[in-house]
Order: structure tokens, then C-alpha cells, then sequence
């Protein structure tokens, strides 16, 4: 079979797979792809479609094709997402044969979870792609933080595919410097082919506005959280501590807004509903970013309760950023990487402490004057080292590297 020639004088061109989430959707995914069409690189991106958005099977967006397939997440237990990741991985080979046959492939850049997409990058090496691993999460302690009770052969095949995807990589782009050094000690990776890349708020568009203070619903303080509602990510830990904030601590002159989805959504309204939450929690499901920047200019404070898990602790949680880039103070489990992310712009409590995580609520509410102060030190931390204007640097220049330029 011939090779495709290049065109457009050349243009080096870039095959993106993603599975966790539809593009634009997921915001890394559409920020590096960006990134890499204004700086002179064609860039194609395979990924699921989504359910109420991104639902088109082929698009051109600001200069990205993205090419989508049908998918029905997981559910139930690690078989589950077997099943789930076995049929993402057909349809996104079939989709990168099409993509190949098309147009020559220069570099594969692969996003994680499955770690599967080597098997992409083995199939088109010997047509001249080299295979670049975008390192979102640590599968092995993400099986572990997930099924506490999972098999073990599960835990084995997690931790091989790992090897194997470290193994045929030209290039790992980390999104931390925990899971860098994972890189380099676990995945045997030369440290001068491994680059940090951090997952970061867009300045220009992640912008404060004016407090909507309806939002608040007649209460005079608001809790924010945003992200991701799963079984690792902790918000069954803040809906406990909010009950006792207001059961155990005197607290009832707040009201929560939850922002975000998850495979455990149903399950934590419904603990918001055994909790007797109801009348001042308010889940919202995905909203628009207008309505994220309205709520995060609202809130007085942001709660990141991660709990600690093997998967957490070296895991940079992009809520936490984002507070910080909307002038949110933080209350936060203690965990390494989240100490490296917010510094002094958070309160840290001792790990999976739910009445300890209440009371720094509690503390941070009264205490006007120190919220200020934590919100200026955020702001600041994220526009010096944190945004999106510093990744997209490190991006671009690890590019340009890796494609000979």
C-alpha cells in the first residue's frame, strides 16, 4: 500500500485519539489542538460523539477535523469498561485507516485512559508516524481508586498495558511532574522526551464577571464546585461535610451549587436527598462556561474534596486552577499535587477528614479579609505559572521539536 503524499507544502500533520471525552468538549483536548493549527500544524482528532453536543460525525472547527463515533459509556464494573474500551478501540482504528489513506500521518498524539492507543501507533509506524502518549491519568491507580475490591488479573493487565504504551512511545507528554517522574522511573522513559504540559485555564476566556447574587438563593454566602462527578472524585465527601456545616457546626446561611456530571451522579443526588440537602444544594449537570464563570465570580468558596487515593495524591485537579483563576479561595484535601497547584491560595485539611473539611469552610466563610487574600494570591500564582499561555508554550516548542522543525 502506497503512502499518502503530504500536502500543503508539507504541513505536518497530527492524528489526535481520545476516548474520555467528545472534542470540543474536552477542553486539554480542543486547547493543544488549537494550539497546534495556529502554530502550523494539521491536526486531525478522533473521539467519541456526545450526547447533547459534538454530536456530528465529521466537522471542521477552527481549522481541527474531528471525526467521532458512536459510544455508550460504562457502567457497572470493570467489565464494563472492557467493553466499552474494546469498541472505542475499533472505531478509532477504522478511523485512522480512513484518516491514513487520506493523508500521510506524522505523529499520533494519544490521550489517556485506555491505555490502548499504542496499538494505533504500532499499526501506522511502519507508514512513518511516531507515537506521542499524552499522560491525562495513572490507569493503575485510577483502576485502584475505582474498584477497591477489583480483581487482581484486572490490576496485572492494567499495569502491562501501561509498560506497553511507555514501551512504543517516541514522546510522553506528562501533565505534572509527578506523573513526568512516573515517566522516567516506571515507564523507563529518557527524561529528555518526557515534557511537562499542564492542563490550564485560557485567560483570555476564563474571565471574572460581575457576582450574580441570585445565585446564592437568598443566602448570604455560595460553595462552588465544578468537575467531574465520579466514584474518586469526592463529592460524596462534600455533600457529607456540608451536612455538617449545617447540622453539627450552626451553619444555614449558605447555599451549594455543584457543577459538573459523572457515572455517579444519580447516586449522589440521591444521597443529597438522604442527607436532607435538598433545600440549599443545587446540582446542575454540565453547563455552559458563561455559567461557570457566573458561579466560580459568585461563590465566596470552592471546594475541591478529593479524597486521598493512589490515584489523587499526583493527580493536578483542573478545578482547583480553575478556582484559582476566577479568584476563588480553595478548601482542600492534603494531598502532593494539590499543595504543588494552589499553594497559599487553599486551606488544606487533614485527608478524607469530613468534619475538618466543615470546619475550614466554616473558618473561611467568617473571615472575609483572609478570603481576599487567598483570592489574590490564586489569581496571581495562575496568570505567572499556571495558564494556558504557559502550557501552550511548552506545547508548541515540544512540537516543533518533535516533528523536526
Amino acid at each position: 500500500m502506497t503512502k499518502p503524499e503530504k500536502t500543503n507544502h508539507d504541513t505536518p500533520h497530527v492524528l489526535v485519539l481520545v476516548e474520555n471525552l467528545s472534542v470540543p468538549l474536552d477542553r486539554r483536548v480542543w486547547q493543544e489542538s488549537r494550539a497546534l493549527v495556529d502554530d502550523g500544524f494539521a491536526v486531525t482528532v478522533i473521539c467519541p460523539a456526545g450526547v447533547n453536543r459534538d454530536t456530528e460525525s465529521e466537522v471542521v472547527i477552527d481549522g481541527v477535523r474531528i471525526l467521532r463515533y458512536p459510544l455508550r459509556a460504562a457502567t457497572g464494573g470493570p467489565l464494563g469498561y472492557l467493553r466499552e474500551y474494546a469498541l472505542a478501540l475499533w472505531h478509532t482504528a477504522r478511523l485512522a485507516v480512513k484518516v491514513r489513506r487520506q493523508r500521510r500521518v506524522d505523529l499520533i498524539h494519544a490521550c489517556n485512559p485506555p491505555d490502548l492507543f499504542f496499538l494505533i501507533g504500532l499499526m501506522l509506524r511502519p507508514f512513518g508516524a511516531r507515537f506521542v502518549f499524552d499522560h491525562h491519568d495513572l490507569v493503575p491507580e485510577l483502576f485502584l481508586s475505582r474498584f477497591t475490591r477489583g480483581g487482581k488479573a484486572l490490576l496485572r493487565l492494567t499495569k502491562a498495558l501501561e509498560r506497553l504504551t511507555f514501551a512504543c512511545a517516541d514522546y510522553v507528554i506528562s501533565t505534572n511532574e509527578s506523573y513526568r517522574k512516573v515517566a522516567i522511573t516506571r515507564g523507563k522513559m529518557d527524561p529528555d522526551r518526557v515534557t511537562v504540559v499542564r492542563s490550564a485555564p485560557d485567560l483570555t476566556k476564563f474571565t471574572r464577571r460581575e457576582p450574580d447574587p441570585s445565585l446564592r438563593r437568598g443566602k448570604d454566602y455560595l460553595l462552588a464546585y465544578l468537575g467531574v462527578m465520579g466514584p474518586q472524585d469526592g463529592v460524596d465527601y462534600a455533600l457529607r461535610a456540608v451536612h455538617l456545616l449545617r447540622t453539627r457546626l450552626g451553619r444555614d446561611d449558605f447555599h451549594c451549587v455543584f457543577m459538573g456530571a459523572g457515572d455517579h451522579f444519580d447516586e449522589l443526588t440521591r444521597l443529597c436527598r438522604e442527607l436532607g440537602l435538598e433545600d440549599i444544594v443545587e446540582f446542575t449537570g454540565r453547563v455552559p462556561d458563561e455559567f461557570v464563570e457566573r458561579c466560580l465570580s459568585t461563590a465566596d468558596v470552592c471546594l475541591s474534596p478529593d479524597p486521598l487515593n493512589p490515584l489523587n495524591d499526583v493527580s493536578t485537579m483542573n478545578k482547583v486552577v480553575e478556582y484559582m483563576a476566577m479568584g476563588c479561595p480553595v478548601v482542600s484535601f492534603d494531598l502532593t499535587e494539590a499543595r504543588v497547584s494552589a499553594g497559599d491560595a487553599a486551606v488544606y485539611v487533614p485527608a478524607n477528614d469530613e468534619m475538618a473539611f466543615a470546619k475550614a469552610t466554616d473558618d473561611l466563610l467568617s473571615d472575609p479579609v483572609r478570603r481576599e487574600q487567598m483570592s489574590a494570591v490564586g489569581r496571581s500564582r495562575v496568570e505567572r505559572d499556571l495558564s494556558w499561555a504557559v502550557s501552550r508554550e511548552n506545547l508548541v516548542r515540544f512540537y516543533r521539536t518533535a516533528a523536526g522543525r
